[in-house]
């Protein structure tokens, strides 16, 4: 895990494609599917990014979370002893991904949630290319990524169709069905 790279992630995801395909990206992982398209771009039919952060030039994860308004993350985080991993704090889990989410979900999801390399969080990569078709879905009562960052990260990218929809940080479990349906819309939309 304290090896793992953002190209290692961006490999991981083009080693399972086999067409054309719509990447959805997460969090820190709007790095990984931008960083995917630039290495499989014959590949990819869409990017669809998920309360996530856009990549800009000279930025990383990192960069980008500190700068985020409030500082929501801070604090939020334990560094391992070798500074080569990071996982978030127990009340953070609450406070910052998973507020508006049931209890058995957050039990769920705690359950689930490890360490993440911070190789992966420091790596710059380039914009989405322009002509690729990008979508920003901003996730409104979000307390990891606010609101007006993504706001301002989505229009940085002059393709994008944005959408939104009214949940935390993980709209995949707080409102699956939603989140559900406005992904099957997008992927049928035409390009």
């Amino acid at each position: 895990l304290t090896h793992v790279t953002l190209d290692d992630d961006a490999h991981a995801i083009t080693a399972a494609l086999t067409g054309p395909t719509v990447l959805v990206g997460h969090s820190a992982a709007g790095f990984a599917i931008t960083r995917a398209a630039q290495l499989a771009p014959d590949r990819i039919a869409a990017l669809v990014y998920l309360c996530a952060y856009v990549p800009r030039p000279g930025a990383t994860v990192a960069t980008l979370a500190r700068a985020a308004p409030g500082n929501p993350l801070q604090g939020a985080l334990e560094i391992d002893r070798t500074h080569r991993a990071y996982r978030f704090r127990e009340d953070a889990l609450a406070r910052n991904l998973y507020d508006d989410c049931p209890d058995e979900i957050r039990t769920y999801a705690r359950q689930h949630i490890g360490w993440q390399a911070t190789l992966a969080q420091s790596a710059a990569v380039d914009p989405p290319p322009a002509d690729l078709p990008c979508h920003y879905v901003t996730c409104t009562r979000d307390r990891t990524i606010p609101p007006a960052q993504q706001a301002e990260m989505a229009a940085t990218l002059p393709q994008a169709t944005r959408h939104e929809i009214a949940t935390g940080h993980s709209p995949f479990f707080a409102a699956p069905d939603r989140l559900a349906a406005l992904l099957d819309a997008i992927a049928r939309a035409p390009a």
